[in-house]
């Protein structure tokens, strides 16, 4: 990787002795999986202004971020738009919308999206799908009726249309269900794209529960898992390799980052408000199953999100308890590379930065590139120099 961030995807992470390989060692001496070169994305909502979305891509890009992903809640700006924005002002970062729901579009509109990125973008179009929040889509009168059953016929449609082998996309889908068929939902399974494309779109599945990310295992090239809190991560990577152990997949054909909130600042409590601005806002549509591990409901984060709608954001912030806070990363630059190095030395080769970034994200980009990332680099660093009996944990 190149730009400030440095070191990072040169050294492999790898402890004195396993000469690149990359290879960490568990509490009993045993290996616990290998870690490739650590790559890193930035996810944004789309909520930000098209000049500022576009000065933040441009910063990820010079920063030496692999990839960049922008929401597509509906009501705010089209991530189709912005990411066609993007690619004409970057050349190498990897642009996806994270994620696009098949209720609101038809999947094959969502492959021509992706598919038309892809020519523009010169082969750097990412499509990110997924069943949507059903609060946020209720909001624009949009139903989500079985949202398994038509993220699967859309996952595996949008792979085979948008390049994928047959035997990788998964059999080609009929009608999803029956209501599915009757709305004129379902994909067709004759639907080819009139548009080249020499070389394949890769297709994530955004998720948080478990048969969701099964379904990613079994059919996506890889899995946009949100994780409340980040020590989610092993779990959910453990659901995602179920499932493709079941379809008899290779875990290296998947792209698995651990995507967290994250809010960044020299001034920790600003960060923390930052964080607690988005929590207040899209706590209740997060995974019931999610904050059930947690020790939460989604109703919990009624009172912050009733102040923050009545215009009292003081009050919303002050709502937001410190146990909603770890459900993600909020501080300085030290206590950022803290929690993200646990992360690492639990299997993550990927880490997915998301919003709200901290108080100033076009700020935060550069925060996370020159001082983020070193000091998480040093603390990995600091780890595999212990002897193999020591756990990784969260780095202090």
């Amino acid at each position: 990787m190149s730009g400030p961030l440095g070191p990072v995807g040169r050294d492999g992470w790898g402890r004195p002795g396993t000469a690149g390989t990359g290879e960490a060692r568990g509490a009993a001496g045993a290996t616990v999986g290998s870690l490739p070169r650590l790559r890193l994305s930035l996810r944004l909502n789309n909520d930000l202004p098209p000049s500022q979305f576009l000065e933040i891509a441009t910063a990820a890009e010079e920063a030496g971020f692999d990839q960049l992903w922008v929401s597509h809640d509906l009501l705010l700006r089209s991530a189709p738009v912005l990411l066609a924005a993007a690619a004409r002002e970057t050349s190498r970062i990897k642009l996806g919308a994270g994620v696009l729901n098949p209720y609101s579009a038809h999947p094959v509109e969502l492959a021509m999206h992706a598919a038309t990125l892809q020519e523009l973008s010169g082969g750097r179009a990412l499509l990110g799908i997924g069943a949507g929040a059903a609060g946020l889509l209720g909001a624009a009168g949009v139903p989500r009726p079985e949202p398994l059953a038509r993220t699967r016929a859309a996952l595996a449609s949008c792979r085979a249309m948008l390049g994928a082998a047959p035997s990788a996309a998964g059999p080609r889908p009929g009608p999803a269900s029956t209501e599915a068929a009757a709305s004129g939902r379902a994909p067709a399974a004759e639907a080819r794209l009139a548009i080249p494309l020499p070389v394949p779109v890769p297709v994530y599945l955004g998720a948080m529960g478990p048969r969701m990310l099964e379904l990613a295992g079994e059919l996506a090239d890889g899995a946009l898992a949100l994780l409340y809190p980040p020590e989610h991560y092993p779990l959910a990577r453990s659901q995602v390799l179920l499932g493709a152990e079941r379809a008899g997949r290779s875990p290296g054909e998947l792209d698995l980052p651990a995507c967290v909130w994250v809010s960044v600042d020299e001034d920790r409590a600003a960060a923390e408000a930052a964080l607690a601005d988005k929590l207040a806002f899209f706590g209740q549509e997060l995974s019931p199953y999610l904050l059930a591990r947690a020790g939460m409901r989604p109703e919990d984060f009624a009172p912050a999100k009733g102040a923050l709608e009545g215009g009292d954001r003081s009050r919303a912030r002050s709502l937001v308890t410190p146990a909603m806070l770890r459900l993600g990363i909020a501080g300085t630059p030290e206590e950022v590379a803290s929690r993200c190095a646990g992360l690492v030395l639990g299997g993550a080769a990927h880490l997915s930065f998301g919003p709200p970034l901290g108080p100033d994200p076009l700020r935060a980009v550069g925060t996370l590139s020159r001082q983020v990332v070193p000091l998480l680099e040093e603390a990995v660093a600091a780890w595999r120099a212990q002897p193999a009996g020591s756990s990784p944990g969260e780095m202090r």
